[in-house]
């Protein structure tokens, strides 16, 4: 009967998750934001911010400790999939030749300068929100990490909702995005290897583990699911027992990673790079797989982030309402000029290159996978992790109003234009 009691409560806590980012989500389409927005707004307001200071009864019987339990392993498996599908979805061409270059310029543009800036804001504010213990380089190392993330899934929807994904401006900002995000993922892994194994010899022992599962996986694996891809593609679709083969070497690279301490997103993610370029897998996976991760698990990771989510200091006269300020503008100063000058350098023009400092501000979900590996792993405090989410929403949010701003209708229509000398001053 306790079993029936519990699985009852499960279905009532998702029941709600999924009205609440159904219903956010469509508000912001409403007023021309991404539906992850809205999705990720949901996620605070179920947590204490809005249900749990108006209704906390309600709240604390919806989100027991033991239906919390169940959300985080519900929104795991959404993550890994998620990752698994990002990476699968990244076209290795967007990679090679003459765009390459100048991609790679623009990704290292927006990382950089905000990775230092976020750095140098997690060393002011280290004594009042790093955890207790914390070592300052790994503290300062995470923060700056998470601030440098931009949501390449979010923003190739984006650009291709726009009709621009395949125009200069577009396809560059794609493949600086893509970069973005492989090096983040990369850096992560690193991070929790350093900062939660506890030793150098454990540090050690994940850093090499991860190295090898992704060595091997990027060749041998890469290898032995190009065959499966040419089977799906002699028979024009991705049978029942490959796509079981398929969601079993995820799971498996997924188990793999979180067991030598990386996360198991990291290993989706490296699996979706390894799989074939074949548009066949592509199509029979984003049509298996993206409806009910994106509209049921993910929206599980929002709530189970909301949860997460303490807004106590951000009261009348709150403490955390300075360093959220001054990480913000970190954030936000670092992508936008960062970006904007090295476009403005390549030959577009100033609104070409206000426009892309904002898309590449857009942060989506994938900082708050970012923050909440921290959180599990006590790399971040449950105040440096509320002020992180709030710059994911708030950048988030401004990025399409920025685009719009910098190129009107009129001037989008023209986004395929070739990049002309910058003027000589």
């Amino acid at each position: 009967m306790n079993q029936i009691h519990f699985a009852l409560q499960v279905f009532a806590a998702l029941a709600v998750v999924l009205a609440a980012t159904t219903v956010c989500g469509r508000l912001a389409m409403l007023v021309r934001q991404p539906r992850v927005v809205g999705e990720m707004v949901a996620g605070v307001l179920l947590g204490p911010a809005l249900l749990g200071a108006v209704a906390p009864g309600v709240q604390a019987q919806l989100f027991p400790a033991d239906v919390k339990s169940t959300l985080y392993v519900l929104s795991t498996i959404g993550l890994t999939f998620y990752m698994f599908l990002v990476g699968s979805s990244l076209d290795h061409g967007l990679t090679t030749g003459p765009n390459a270059r100048k991609a790679s310029v623009l990704a290292v543009s927006g990382i950089v300068p905000t990775f230092l800036l976020g750095a140098g804001t997690a060393v002011i504010f280290f004594d009042s929100l790093s955890p207790k213990g914390a070592s300052l380089w790994v503290f300062t190392l995470f923060v700056g990490g998470a601030l440098s993330i931009t949501a390449f899934p979010m923003l190739a929807r984006i650009l291709q909702e726009r009709g621009i994904a395949n125009t200069p401006i577009g396809g560059l900002t794609l493949v600086a995005a893509a970069i973005d995000d492989a090096v983040a993922w990369a850096f992560l892994a690193l991070i929790i290897a350093v900062g939660a194994s506890g030793s150098a010899s454990g540090a050690l022992r994940t850093i090499i583990g991860a190295a090898i599962f992704a060595g091997l996986m990027l060749t041998v694996g890469r290898k032995w699911l190009a065959k499966l891809g040419e089977r799906a593609e002699r028979d024009g679709k991705l049978s029942r027992d490959l796509t079981a083969v398929i969601l079993l070497v995820v799971l498996l690279a997924g188990w793999f990673t979180d067991y030598i301490g990386v996360f198991s997103v990291f290993g989706g993610f490296i699996t979706g790079l390894a799989m074939p370029k074949s548009a066949v897998v592509r199509h029979e996976l984003e049509t298996k797989l993206t409806d009910l991760n994106s509209i049921l698990l993910l929206p599980v990771f929002f709530a189970f982030s909301g949860l997460n989510t303490q807004v106590s200091g951000f009261g009348a006269g709150g403490r955390l309402w300075f360093p959220l300020a001054v990480i913000m503008l970190a954030a936000f100063a670092g992508k936008y000029l960062g970006c904007g000058l090295v476009v403005r350098a390549q030959g577009y023009s100033w609104r070409y290159a206000s426009a892309v400092g904002g898309l590449m501000n857009a942060r989506g979900l994938m900082i708050l996978i970012f923050i909440n590996i921290g959180l599990a792993y006590g790399l971040v405090t449950p105040e440096m992790f509320a002020i992180l989410v709030a710059v994911a929403i708030v950048t988030t949010a401004a990025a399409m109003p920025i685009y719009r701003a910098s190129l009107p209708d009129h001037l989008e229509a023209r986004a395929d234009v070739k990049p002309t000398p910058a003027p000589v001053r």
